[in-house]
């Protein structure tokens, strides 16, 4: 029976990167030196203008990308600790719990750092745009497993493209983290034409080699062709997204002025701990802000507790890759019911609000008007014996990175650098660079 072991789970070694991993002789982990990377790059500050949940927001409260990522990174690296401490007599004498909360702090600022503009929206207005029959033409000539990198685009797998081979050391190993940080970046550890059930998967066929070797480096259990049983820690990285996610989403609708005070009180108020002092704070004459803040504080640390037990409970048949579902909602779970409630009033309430739904319909257009520009000079680049000049003007928006004659061109991977420069982009810059192709711009 195959088993995971944390001595390569929990691997320093770094992905495509040949010297020998340092020791902590500078007082940084080669974990540490992984959260550093991704909180410099450019591609992790970009985070800060694109959406969360609600596009555009003019309240300053309200989630961006960024916040989102460094609110699931301190979850995140909450679980580790916590969960390291429980475990720790499996663990590699030269771990400590601070690694492996560093190891998911990493992970967790790295989770969405591939979404496009208007977050899911985005990714449905892509999938839409290369699924509709007026643009067939496009895909017309990619074998049947690249069309699907296309067709059911995914920020998942963007963000590993990016990690493994976009930001930093182009096509040479990208930020060069550690084996142990991506794989526990991986949510969904396979690609789109191997993935197992749902729509999503974590690896464009383009990085399907880079997929397999960092599964390799750290002993993933393989059940099929490009795919592998999850990390026991991406299973933390998923539950503290999911936390984030639930909980605030719920303290944006309240300043969205979507839902009221009592409205979130009752769904969270069971991930609590209800002492006199809650009771006392809640019975305050301080701002309804103020003490959604301190629900939001107290429900958090609940599901954080309840996250750790289930981990425990299940430890084994993680271990094993025999756990197949979601620490938050696993059937023993104590936070089951509470969490999903917060996910009803996220689906039912907040993402049907008029103005979110307005703006992401919205989305569809800019991007197609995007795509339609980008992906049509591509093909004319790879197929016709000579471009137009307005298909070259297209591509010289990209810069440096555009595919170009004399690069021994291929149009699945021509395609990728039109949607990598898509999926880069900010909101309101996604705006603009539309409404000047259109002819609308400044």
């Amino acid at each position: 029976m195959s088993i995971m072991e944390w001595k390569y789970l929990l691997t320093s070694n770094r992905f495509r990167d040949k010297k020998k991993t340092e020791g902590n002789s500078s007082g940084r982990t080669a974990f540490d030196q992984d959260c550093d990377r991704i909180t410099f790059s450019s591609s992790f500050r970009r985070l800060g203008r694109k959406t969360q949940v609600h596009p555009l927001a003019q309240n300053d409260h309200i989630h961006t990308r960024l916040t989102h990522s460094l609110e699931v990174a301190s979850v995140g690296r909450s679980l580790g600790v916590m969960c390291a401490e429980k475990i720790g007599g499996d663990l590699p004498q030269d771990i400590y719990p601070s690694d492996i909360g560093q190891i998911l702090q990493a992970a967790s600022l790295a989770h969405d750092i591939g979404n496009p503009p208007f977050g899911h929206a985005g990714e449905e207005a892509i999938r839409a745009w290369f699924k509709d029959s007026a643009n067939a033409d496009i895909l017309e000539d990619l074998t049947e497993e690249q069309k699907k990198d296309f067709e059911n685009f995914e920020g998942n797998a963007q963000g590993f493209r990016l990690l493994t081979r976009l930001e930093h050391n182009r096509d040479k190993g990208g930020m060069r983290l550690t084996c142990a940080t991506l794989s526990a970046m991986l949510k969904y550890p396979w690609t789109s034409s191997g993935k197992e059930g749902g729509k999503k998967f974590g690896s464009f066929l383009a990085e399907k080699d880079y997929l397999n070797g960092i599964a390799e480096e750290v002993k993933l259990i393989k059940t099929g062709s490009n795919t592998y049983r999850r990390h026991p820690l991406a299973l933390l990285l998923e539950a503290a997204d999911d936390i984030c996610y639930r909980i605030l989403d719920l303290e944006d609708a309240y300043e969205m002025k979507i839902l009221s005070f009592d409205d979130i009180e009752k769904v969270l108020k069971d991930l609590c701990n209800r002492d006199s002092h809650y009771k006392g704070v809640i019975n305050s004459k301080i701002s309804n802000r103020s003490k959604l803040s301190y629900i939001r504080t107290r429900a958090i640390g609940g599901a954080l507790c309840g996250v750790v037990d289930t981990f425990i409970d299940r430890y084994k048949e993680i271990m094993k890759g025999e756990f197949k579902g979601s620490l938050i909602e696993d059937k023993d779970s104590k936070i089951k019911e509470p969490l999903y409630s917060a996910y009803k009033l996220d689906t039912d309430i907040i993402f049907n609000e008029r103005r979110k739904i307005e703006i992401e319909i919205g989305c569809y257009s800019v991007i197609g008007i995007l795509l339609n520009a980008f992906c049509s000079a591509v093909k004319e680049l790879v197929t016709g014996k000579n471009i137009s000049f307005k298909s070259s003007r297209i591509l010289e928006m990209i810069g440096l990175k555009k595919p170009k004659k004399g690069d021994n061109l291929d149009l699945y991977q021509s395609l990728l650098k039109a949607t990598d420069y898509l999926s880069g982009m900010t909101d309101d810059y996604t705006i603009r660079m539309a409404k000047r192709i259109a002819g609308m711009g400044e």
